[in-house]
């Protein structure tokens, strides 16, 4: 253990350490979950778990990991704005179902801000508790740089958002069956606004325009949030 610790330190120190050691690890998260089958196996789970074993086993620092794992966070823009491909895909279903999906959006976001305002309000929490909390249901990419920009604790509104992305990755099959929806377009919209990407991974597997209202419902409810957000504070 003593040789493995001291070999993991040296490779530590290279650049791409930590974005490697991320990649190997979701990976290995991908093979539990295609063997398993088990939906809280989820592969970002496993994978965080997995990273966090190996830190504290070989005693590297959070931050020497982190230099090369923010690595990974460049392609966390692009990868939210491959989203538009499948809704391009359903552009005239988007045009049909225009103000029912602008309603739906809104009302997501309203009842986000609303509910993390309440909690801030009866439990007297500051405006850095607020700023923290309110990115959690939009995506990563947007969500740091809002709750950067405001005040909040950054490292805290991404465990926020993973775990509310998560949340919604293994719960949202069974709300739709609890509360009998059956409008694909509502589906995706209350998956992508609740839930983010990490819920849209979920809306693409119950169907495509599923998968591609929930993309859009990620985009538009992250520009509602990154414009409210800062008017709130």
């Amino acid at each position: 253990m003593e040789l493995f610790s001291r070999m993991a330190n040296t490779l530590s120190t290279t650049l791409f350490f930590g974005a490697a050691l991320t990649m190997i690890a979701f990976s290995i998260g991908l093979m539990v979950q295609n063997k398993f089958k088990i939906k809280l196996l989820n592969p970002i789970i496993v994978s965080v778990a997995i990273i966090i074993i190996f830190l504290k086993l070989t005693g590297i620092d959070y931050n020497t990991y982190n230099q090369g794992a923010q690595l990974v966070s460049i392609f966390l823009t692009p990868a939210t704005v491959c989203l538009a491909v499948p809704l391009y895909e359903k552009l005239q279903l988007l045009k049909d179902n225009l103000l029912a999906v602008l309603g739906g959006i809104l009302s997501g976001v309203g009842a986000n801000l609303l509910t993390i305002w309440g909690v801030c309000t009866v439990f007297n929490l500051d405006k850095t508790v607020f700023a923290t909390m309110a990115p959690k249901s939009i995506t990563t990419a947007i969500g740091m740089a809002l709750s950067e920009e405001t005040g909040g604790i950054v490292n805290i509104t991404v465990a926020m958002i993973v775990i509310t992305g998560n949340t919604g990755y293994l719960l949202a099959e069974a709300m739709i069956r609890i509360f009998k929806i059956k409008s694909p377009v509502a589906k995706g919209i209350a998956i992508g606004t609740s839930t983010h990407v990490l819920g849209t991974s979920k809306a693409v597997e119950l169907g495509d325009v599923e998968g591609a209202m929930s993309g859009l419902a990620v985009a538009v409810a992250g520009i509602i949030t990154v414009i409210v957000v800062p008017m709130l504070i």
